[in-house]
């Protein structure tokens, strides 16, 4: 069942913000973010540590609240609850837009399912910039974020991946990423593939070719340091 926040509740109650934070480079912070953080009551972050570096290199002191994987149901009572007082609160993971292999769905279900309205504040997403210069021509892009690191399960989802019509993109650590492109080699050696390390960071670098060349590289010429951006094409014949 469709889940909508009611007129009775929206228009005397505050909203909860969900906001897209930088991946790498602070400059990416957008000005409609910074200034609505200035307005919040209280501010749900995965991570108090790494938020409050973020509020402090824009000058912001707020009150934070842990909402991350481990907490998040509990988390979102509290939230609730300050949303019934009349706060205006915000949610941001640790980078990127929350609820791309973040944490915040359960939160932004909770919430709505109470009354209250979930307004988004768009924002850096690796999966967006990933897909915006992976000269990637699919008309359909698929979002799977992080794949299985048990072996067995990681090579039979890529199996589904790859059957599809579409183009997809995972996330990947340094710790897997040459296991993960020697599967995608076994399977289509020759599938287009564009490797992103380290975006919008000081090293960041984009490697772009067949799966098997893509590999190649970064396995003789390449540290596998940073997070790592995998787009696949869904068309064989790239």
């Amino acid at each position: 069942m469709a889940c909508k926040a009611s007129k009775e509740y929206t228009e005397s109650v505050a909203i909860l913000y969900v906001i897209g934070t930088p991946i790498g480079n602070l400059g990416d912070m957008s000005y409609r973010a910074v200034e609505t953080l200035k307005t919040l009551d209280l501010l749900a972050c995965e991570d108090t540590r790494r938020t409050l570096k973020l509020l402090s290199h824009f000058g912001i002191r707020l009150p934070l609240l842990s909402c991350r994987a481990q907490n998040e149901v509990i988390a979102a009572e509290k939230i609730i609850a300050a949303l019934a007082e009349g706060k205006t609160l915000g949610y941001v993971s640790d980078a990127g837009t929350p609820a791309l292999s973040d944490p915040g769905a359960a939160l932004v279900q909770r919430v709505v399912q109470a009354g209250y309205e979930v307004i988004p504040l768009p924002g850096p997403s690796a999966f967006a910039s990933l897909v915006s210069v992976s000269g990637g021509r699919d008309k359909s892009v698929f979002f799977e974020g992080f794949l299985s690191p048990k072996a067995g399960r990681r090579r039979s989802r890529l199996k589904e991946l790859l059957a599809r019509d579409s183009a997809f993109v995972l996330y990947e650590s340094p710790f897997r990423i040459l296991k993960l492109l020697a599967d995608l080699t076994e399977f289509d050696k020759d599938r287009y593939v564009c490797v992103g390390r380290e975006m919008t960071k000081l090293h960041e670098e984009y490697i772009r070719g067949s799966v098997g060349d893509v590999l190649s590289i970064l396995t003789n010429h390449h540290e596998q340091r940073g997070e790592f951006s995998v787009f696949v094409s869904g068309n064989k014949a790239y």
